[in-house]
């Protein structure tokens, strides 16, 4: 199972020698914000990163399925991974970790990738398996990837099962209970939304360095309920005190408390889940006054659309507001 902070990754030699397992809590994969002319917009990305950070979030999470990751060039996906970090430092916020999205569909790419990472200041990376040529890749074939990926990064690695974006590819328990036993694999995100499958990796990952993440605010106290760490979401973009409070209520042993602020999380993050990362702009853009238009193709809705997301963070935007105050 995976070490502890002292103890070797072995592998190739290239991965990191040590690291520090993950601290349990609530991390945010930001989304990416473009400016009018189509370039990264640098402001608009440290100002996000300072407020999640100040909110208290446990970290940040670059290039996931809401960071338009497929949609950005190498030195962009750096150039937000080193504003952020940035940002966190510039805070005093430097013990705050930045995990960095390094999927790809081939394992050298994923590899440079992590590589990639490391140099622009992120410090895990987190790993989708190769899905395009899914009907041509076995269980072993997937397992040796997510392995040599293990092997050459410097970071230390994090699986993100999530089907939706995989083709179907639906990393089973027995697959990633087995992978992490490698080394300098640290833990996973569940964005399958199959709890029995996180109860199972938590069993049968107990008493190591991994951690298990769900990948939705919808189900974070089923996560937490059966030991999983918490959670790896992009609803925290919006409403990440919303979503920190529903752990801290369920964890000191509030649960009917907790359970009725899931319940409100849970129909937010349905908008979110129906609209993807543009509902999320969208819900920036309407709450916060920034978002913009995501990179095309992909676009804003507009019309009844643009004002049935709006209203669909209404109930949940309103309760973030007031834990602000």
């Amino acid at each position: 199972m995976s070490p502890s902070a002292e103890e070797s990754t072995g592998g190739s030699g290239t991965a990191s020698s040590s690291y520090s397992p993950l601290q349990p809590g609530f991390y945010v994969p930001t989304v990416a914000f473009f400016t009018p002319e189509d370039t990264i917009d640098e402001a608009a990305t440290t100002k996000h990163a300072t407020e999640l950070a100040k909110a208290g979030v446990t970290g940040l999470v670059t290039h996931g399925s809401n960071g338009e990751a497929v949609h950005l060039d190498h030195q962009e996906r750096m150039l937000i991974t080193m504003i952020s970090r940035k940002a966190l430092d510039n805070a005093g916020l430097t013990d705050i970790p930045v995990i960095v999205g390094c999927g790809a569909q081939s394992t050298r790419e994923t590899i440079q990738l992590c590589q990639e990472a490391k140099e622009s200041g992120g410090s895990y990376v987190l790993v989708l398996p190769p899905a395009y040529y899914g009907s041509l890749l076995t269980n072993d074939l997937i397992m040796n990837h997510f392995k040599a990926v293990a092997d050459a990064s410097p970071l230390p690695v994090i699986i993100y099962n999530f089907p939706g974006a995989c083709s179907g590819l639906d990393l089973s328990s027995d697959v990633i209970i087995a992978l992490a036993q490698h080394p300098n694999i640290c833990g996973v995100k569940l964005t399958c939304g199959n709890t029995g499958k996180l109860a199972r990796v938590v069993a049968g990952t107990e008493n190591t360095g991994f951690r298990t993440y769900g990948g939705s605010a919808d189900f974070i106290i089923q996560t937490l309920a059966v030991g999983g760490h918490g959670i790896i979401g992009g609803l925290g973009n919006l409403a990440p005190k919303a979503c920190l409070e529903v752990m801290s209520l369920w964890q000191s042993g509030k649960h009917d408390q907790a359970r009725e602020l899931q319940k409100i999380v849970a129909r937010g993050d349905w908008t979110a889940i129906q609209g993807g990362f543009v509902a999320v702009k969208v819900g920036l853009q309407k709450y916060r006054g920034y978002g913009g238009e995501p990179r095309k193709p992909c676009v804003l809705p507009e019309g009844p659309k643009l004002t049935e997301q709006e209203e669909g963070f209404a109930e949940l935007m309103a309760e973030e507001d007031k834990l602000g105050k």
